[in-house]
């Protein structure tokens, strides 16, 4: 793994639309982009060189209902432990910031399950069952 950076920052809406485009996820407006980013409750960027290669946030009230989203590191950076690094922030900042009660929830594309189990995650069917929409 190479050496790398955490910064505990809010994404720059360019750096976040391309880190999304380059790693497969959704594409999302510039005016959803300069809404959402700066009510994150939590932002993370991770550098290699300099270089902003992977990101994660945390969304929500802060109290009763938050969730990890836009966890991704560049297809090239894969499997260096980026991802987890970036986790292990996230998961920090909830411990340490909110209540104990607070519901927080995540949406694992393809195998990431397997890296957000190490975190505490687990599934939640059959209990309940993960919906959504976009508009």
């Amino acid at each position: 793994m190479k050496a790398f950076t955490i910064k505990q920052a809010p994404i720059p809406i360019d750096i976040y639309q391309d880190l999304r485009n380059r790693c497969g996820l959704s594409d999302k407006t510039e005016q959803a982009c300069s809404i959402g980013l700066k009510n994150a409750l939590y932002s993370v960027m991770l550098e290699v060189n300099g270089t902003v290669v992977g990101m994660g946030r945390l969304v929500g009230d802060g109290g009763c209902f938050c969730q990890v989203v836009d966890i991704c590191v560049l297809p090239e950076y894969q499997g260096n432990g980026y991802g987890k690094a970036i986790m292990e922030q996230i998961s920090k900042y909830i411990d340490k910031h909110l209540p104990s009660s607070c519901y927080v929830s995540l949406l694992a594309d393809r195998d990431a399950s397997i890296l957000y189990k190490k975190f505490g995650f687990q599934d939640t069917l059959p209990i309940s069952k993960g919906m959504y929409f976009t508009t």
